[in-house]
């Protein structure tokens, strides 16, 4: 798929080729070799969950992977491999996302009529020698139907047939279909790396430095990031997280209300990462606090896991009921000054509720 047609992908970022494309792989380079070579050991297992940070690298190194696969399973030369998959022509790589819905917007998941679509690909003949890769990005985004049809392909795999679901939330996923897998955890990369993507987009050194700061090892964060230079709502989101205990009321309601206009669609999505990162941030202090003041510590990681459920709760319901982002906002931010001001030194007891 082309820079042009950035527009059939559901969370495309302007300007910033798609995983298909891109030539390179940066990082993550001890999951890479271990597939690549159970995949030349022909030991390739017929399900591979990519698990890990939205952002991380994932897609890209699932079809890295599968240009490998095909250049050494097929008989075409790997220039022409890398074309095809490039345009997303390529008929034994076989891609699973939202679909677009007509061409200005796109479903919110993937429907089970888009894994019945690749089902019965996979049951027509092949159209060229070599194993088939499939690629679900991201599984996450299937609606129940859907991962159960999904989960019926991964039990009995048509041979020479590779699944490689995509994954910000395991979690989430049916049991079922994770034991199905081979997992490969991702972490975020570091700085060296992270620089070595934001400088092959161009960027200046300003730029890089501030893209890092927000990025959290996450190169597609990073690159949203530099999209938004001009949007200064993440930083007074980021700065607001400094200290939200004694943040204003008059900062968390300009904070929601930029974030819900519909002009700011990317920089609501960013600013979701943002949240979620400080919840998981303050859960890993809070059990760092159960080995001092341990009566503070379990207080404050029962309060962090409940903010934590809070958190996805009230964006699951917005994206599933269309509620307004101004108010979900509102209410988490609510939620994380509260827990704040109810977990100081002075104020925790044994028992938050």
């Amino acid at each position: 798929m082309s820079v042009l047609e950035l527009s059939r992908v559901v969370d495309a970022i302007e300007g910033v080729v798609a995983p298909e494309e891109r030539a390179l792989l940066v990082g993550h380079r001890e999951i890479f070799s271990r597939l690549k070579n159970q995949s030349d050991d022909g030991r390739l297992p017929g399900g591979i969950l990519l698990h890990g940070p939205r952002g991380v690298g994932k897609a890209t190194l699932a079809f890295a992977l599968a240009r490998h696969v095909l250049e050494t399973t097929s008989d075409e030369t790997p220039l022409r491999i890398k074309e095809q998959i490039a345009m997303g022509v390529h008929p034994n790589v076989l891609v699973l996302r939202i679909a677009p819905r007509d061409p200005k917007a796109f479903y919110t998941r993937i429907r089970i009529e888009e894994v019945r679509g690749l089902v019965h690909k996979l049951h027509q003949t092949r159209g060229r020698a070599g194993s088939r890769i499939c690629i679900v990005d991201s599984i996450d985004d299937c609606t129940a139907p859907a991962a159960n049809a999904l989960l019926k392909v991964l039990e009995e795999p048509p041979a020479d047939t590779h699944f490689m679901l995509i994954s910000h939330r395991p979690g989430k996923l049916l049991p079922t279909i994770r034991s199905r897998c081979q997992a490969q955890v991702f972490r975020p990369l570091d700085e060296v790396d992270m620089t070595r993507v934001l400088k092959e987009s161009g960027a200046g050194a300003e730029q890089v430095r501030q893209a890092l700061a927000l990025a959290g090892g996450r190169p597609r964060r990073a690159l949203e990031a530099l999209s938004m230079a001009e949007n200064d709502v993440l930083q007074s989101l980021t700065d607001w997280l400094q200290s939200p205990d004694t943040g204003s009321v008059i900062e968390q309601m300009n904070i929601a209300e930029t974030l819900a206009v519909r002009k700011n669609v990317m920089a609501s999505g960013f600013a979701r990462e943002i949240l979620r990162d400080w919840i998981a941030n303050e859960t890993r202090a809070a059990v760092a606090d159960t080995q001092g003041t341990a009566s503070r510590g379990r207080g404050r990681l029962a309060s962090a896991n409940l903010l934590w459920e809070k958190a996805n709760a009230l964006f699951d319901d917005a994206d599933s009921f269309n509620l307004d982002a101004r108010q979900t906002l509102l209410s988490l931010l609510d939620a994380i000054k509260s827990h704040v001001q109810n977990t100081s030194a002075s104020t925790i007891t044994d028992n938050p509720e």
